[in-house]
């Protein structure tokens, strides 16, 4: 691994999960971890439920735009965590890949992605304990 940990969260729209798992780690990891996301079907926003949930934590991803998942991302990665992308993620030996298994935000209320916010928080929090803790 880089001496600055390289993190990409990979969704399928790139408007939920992966741009609250990216946000949340940039805030937690104040800069000691590169952070990016993709999706292998960009969606033209980002959901607003997650966008609210986030809001509630003082962190703002009104103005993210979704982004393709492009090949580049996955080899500039040291990390590579997929939320429900299946096959479409590109996979390259000697990468780290870590499948989390979240329920999708898309079409639910705020109130209902409250709890798959704070389900990624836990797992964004454990993320970095374990990058930088890791001597590698």
């Amino acid at each position: 691994m880089s001496t600055r940990p390289e993190v990409l969260f990979v969704c399928v729209h790139n408007a939920g999960r992966s741009q609250m798992a990216a946000a949340l780690l940039q805030h937690y990891a104040l800069g000691r971890v590169a952070v990016r996301s993709a999706g292998s079907a960009p969606a033209d926003q980002v959901n607003p439920a997650a966008a609210e949930a986030l809001t509630e934590l003082g962190l703002d991803i009104t103005a993210a735009v979704p982004s393709k998942l492009t090949t580049e991302d996955v080899e500039a990665s040291d990390v590579v965590i997929t939320m429900g992308c299946g096959d479409t993620c590109p996979v390259f030996p000697g990468k780290r890949y870590l499948d989390w298994r979240l329920d999708d935000p898309a079409g639910r209320s705020v109130d209902a992605v409250r709890p798959i916010r704070d389900d990624i928080d836990r797992r964004v929090r454990a993320l970095l304990a374990e990058l930088l803790d890791d001597p590698a």
